[in-house]
């Protein structure tokens, strides 16, 4: 048996012993395990419920991408990765079923084992497991990919890590983890996380990794080509070893996954008009609405599906960066979001075919409801009470807009905020201090859609004294100014689960405030966003669990760290017509998981 403990923690291992003996009459193993409850699905169960079994294998799917590449490694922080890489080279030892909220079946791991108080899990490896070189994978994969990720990874990966106590090597083929925290989450993630070879890594620095440094996995897909920002090819191993896993059957059909990269949305939407990309997805419903009658529309060889889905809004908009002024002041905030005027906006982008996000998980169960806080949610939040923003535990709106250009009532409202704030009007300019306000937005090249919702937003805030220019840099550029926080104002778009938990520390903990790389883009530094999250990680009900996300909703919200824009509605993907998927649709939609994951080609 070998034991490798984390440096930090080493002290707290001994104790643990304890807690196993206490702990691991109540552990059996299974074959699955659910955040709350148990698995949906049997242990005999023959596929996901979304898949379909006996789905044919061939053909190709071409996806397109803006920007470029300069890494194919997903697992660091260093270089721009395809963003698919992450979900389609490597795997993990569960899975996660796309239609529970949050439940995970074998994969690399053939069973799981935890106690009632999830203090620790151990994942049995199966015997067939094998990276695609054909080398088997091992525990000794699991336990270095456990702690290179966990010390050297990207930052998504590093918050686990201060949660481990010990790892351990319980038998050939078991893998057994201890936390030092109470969290009942931490079991799941821990089946998530990416296993990767650690022979491909002796004698090289994997944090440094070089484009053509290619971490070997064990997924059905593996790169087989690619040319530096122009394109991706991933071929399906015919040698893959999980392919009659129930939750593999059914999945992973198509032989080739391509991915294509362009300068801009409109280029990329060229290429697909023209066969070039074979599948699109439309976040706009006025362009879904008026701009699909090309010729492959008229005569089928594209279809256009609508897929619903349960999953929360998520938040789509414009984030402040409240490490800087003057978006370090709420009251700030708020006017920026008064002199907003989304009606007007949404008019014209839209045509007014989507409603505004309301919330961070508006538009399902864990959502903040209108009014003041109650119950639970007002006991959660009343200890931060003296420093919660306004509107936390009263309630909190959206400014309602008008569909005129000039929206005066609004306006007013900012101007007095302003003033409050110390700002007045000097010589037809916004100053505080003999300073003038402005600021800029960081833009992605190619980003046509958010440069035209600025170009509205622009005369409002001319009208307030306030001068806002837009800074267009490269896909590299751009990706490399969000990691550092170098920006006053950019885009953001965070999707949620409807099982929210550890991630929502990498989104709005205070941490982010100076690590970079974190999804804390505002660096918001909250007490109470902190004690909301912690709830939810010891929730052991859906009902803690609803009243812990409404209470951060609130929070976030009240906050006023982003300009919300429009909800998504429907999942909208356009596709050639030998593209199929089964007609059960998941809970989560068209979100990775599904899409390519069950679909096939059919001539």
């Amino acid at each position: 048996m070998r034991s490798h403990n984390f440096p930090s923690v080493r002290a707290f291992a001994a104790g643990l012993a304890l807690v196993f003996l206490a702990s691991a009459a109540s552990a059996e193993p299974s074959h699955g395990i659910a955040m709350y409850g148990d698995p949906a699905l049997p242990p005999d169960f023959v596929s996901l419920p979304y898949a379909r079994a006996d789905a044919p294998k061939g053909g190709r799917l071409v996806e397109g991408n803006t920007g470029g590449f300069d890494s194919l490694n997903p697992f660091i922080r260093k270089g721009t990765v395809p963003w698919q890489l992450r979900f389609y080279t490597h795997e993990s030892l569960m899975t996660r079923s796309m239609d529970e909220p949050f439940s995970l079946y074998g994969l690399l791991a053939e069973s799981v084992e935890v106690p009632a108080d999830r203090s620790w899990v151990e994942f049995t490896l199966n015997p067939a497991a094998r990276f695609s070189d054909g080398s088997p994978v091992t525990v000794e994969d699991v336990i270095w990919s456990f702690e290179t990720l966990g010390t050297q990874g990207h930052p998504r990966y590093l918050g686990f890590q201060q949660k481990v106590a010990q790892i351990t090597q319980t038998d050939p083929r078991s893998v057994r983890i201890a936390f030092n925290t109470a969290d009942r989450e931490l079991p799941l993630i821990a089946g998530l996380r990416p296993i990767l070879k650690k022979a491909q890594w002796d004698g090289k620095e994997f944090s440094e990794a070089s484009l053509h440094d290619i971490p070997i996995g064990s997924a059905p897909y593996v790169v087989s080509d690619y040319d530096p920002g122009r394109f991706v090819v991933l071929k399906r191993d015919p040698n893959y070893w999980g392919a009659d896993l129930p939750a593999r059957r059914g999945t992973n059909n198509l032989d080739e996954l391509r991915i294509e990269f362009f300068g801009d949305d409109s280029v990329l939407f060229e290429a697909f008009k023209s066969g070039l990309v074979t599948l699109y997805r439309e976040a706009n419903a006025e362009t879904w609405a008026t701009q699909y009658d090309f010729p492959a529309i008229r005569d089928g060889r594209i279809f256009k599906s609508e897929v619903t889905h349960q999953r929360p809004s998520g938040m789509t908009g414009y984030v402040m960066n409240t490490r800087r002024a003057p978006f370090d002041d709420w009251r700030v905030r708020e006017a920026m979001i008064l002199a907003f005027n989304f009606p007007y906006i949404n008019d014209t982008i839209t045509g007014g075919r989507q409603a505004r996000i309301t919330s961070y998980f508006s538009e399902s169960q864990l959502g903040l409801r209108p009014g003041p806080a109650t119950g639970r949610e007002a006991a959660l939040l009343a200890p931060f009470a003296a420093d919660l923003p306004p509107g936390a535990l009263d309630g909190y709106a959206l400014p309602d807009g008008d569909t005129s250009p000039r929206n005066r009532k609004d306006l007013r409202r900012a101007v007095d905020l302003l003033e409050q704030a110390g700002w007045h009007v000097e010589n037809g300019a916004l100053v505080k201090d003999g300073a003038p306000f402005r600021f800029t937005v960081l833009l992605r090249q190619g980003d046509a859609l958010n440069q035209s919702v600025f170009d509205m937003y622009r005369p409002a805030l001319e009208r307030l004294g306030i001068e806002m220019t837009t800074t267009v840099v490269d896909n590299a550029q751009y990706a490399a100014r969000q990691r550092d926080y170098d920006f006053d104002m950019t885009p953001f778009r965070r999707d949620l689960s409807l099982s929210p938990g550890n991630e929502q520390k990498l989104y709005w903990g205070k941490t982010g405030v100076t690590l970079p790389g974190t999804g804390n883009l505002m660096g918001m530094d909250s007490p109470a966003a902190e004690a909301m999250i912690d709830a939810m990680l010891t929730a052991t009900t859906n009902d803690e669990l609803t009243s812990a996300a409404r209470a951060l909703d609130r929070v976030l919200m009240a906050g006023r760290y982003v300009i919300p824009i429009w909800s998504f509605g429907p999942d909208r993907i356009a596709h050639a017509k030998e593209l199929k998927y089964p007609e059960h649709i998941p809970i989560y939609g068209g979100r990775n998981g599904w899409i390519p994951d069950v679909w096939w080609y059919e001539e």
